[in-house]
């Protein structure tokens, strides 16, 4: 009998740790909502350098609260690159509804690399530049090319948008990609797999569908998972990782 007690104060402790920041969240209001999704913000926010002023190749990943009730719980993410003196960036993101009936939901598009998304104003969570992101972006789009799951689309657990990017992170090290808890998906491995690096290619990660697990990886630190929350401590960065609100950071970064 003390061992079920024992048991039940664990799954309880458990359901507090991981539902509470959730519900603070959702109580604050962490996202944008206009009257429509039709008449939201979707320019160009200034976060990518334009091609004209900037010549050199540049991988930019993104990450912005979805529309509505479901941007107090997660985020939707895409990758944005742009070759040396091209005159466009190349976006590459997952969107949902196109995988209906067995449709592509993988797309790619030239629009705006850094626009709000549906009011929404993104974060730059990965960038990279100088003389090796033309050959990374080679790498980048092979990766793109071979994801497993164009036609395959689940808001939950996975495979999502997220899910997408993090399968990138994992097989580009590179980018040291480290996508925040509201991120739902990132924890759905390729494939199905239990086993795995972290999203960002170091570590290891244990995974159960992307339903529960852990990841400890010298970039993530050590996460715990949860029905698609993260909680969890960053030690490089002393950042705590909390469900609904994301990465909170214990010291401020300087600007070098």
């Amino acid at each position: 009998m003390a061992a079920v007690r024992r048991g039940f104060l664990v799954i309880l402790c458990a359901v507090v740790l991981f539902a509470l920041p959730q519900l603070l969240s959702v109580a604050i209001g962490m996202a944008a909502e206009g009257q429509s999704w039709s008449s939201a913000r979707r320019d160009a926010t200034g976060l990518s350098p334009s091609p004209d002023t900037h010549p050199a190749a540049i991988i930019q990943v993104f990450g912005a609260r979805t529309w509505g009730w479901r941007g107090n719980f997660a985020i939707h993410t895409w990758i944005s690159m742009k070759r040396e003196n091209a005159a466009n960036y190349e976006r590459y993101e997952v969107i949902g509804w196109r995988a209906r009936n067995g449709g592509n939901a993988l797309v790619s598009s030239r629009g705006a690399p850094d626009n709000h998304w549906f009011g929404n104003k993104p974060e730059i969570l990965a960038q990279y530049e100088g003389p090796g992101a033309e050959t990374l972006i080679n790498r980048i789009e092979k990766v793109i090319e071979e994801y497993p799951h164009k036609y395959e689309y689940k808001v939950w657990p996975g495979p999502n948008s997220n899910s997408f990017i993090a399968h990138i992170g994992r097989e580009i090290p590179d980018l040291e990609l480290d996508l925040p808890p509201t991120a739902i998906g990132k924890d759905f491995i390729s494939g199905s797999n239990m086993l795995g690096s972290a999203v960002s290619g170091r570590g290891m990660q244990f995974s159960l569908l992307g339903l529960g697990g852990f990841a400890v990886s010298p970039v993530e630190g050590f996460e715990l998972h949860l029905l698609g929350f993260t909680l969890g401590f960053d030690l490089d960065d002393v950042a705590l990782k909390v469900p609904g609100f994301g990465r909170l950071e214990m010291f401020e970064r300087q600007t070098p």
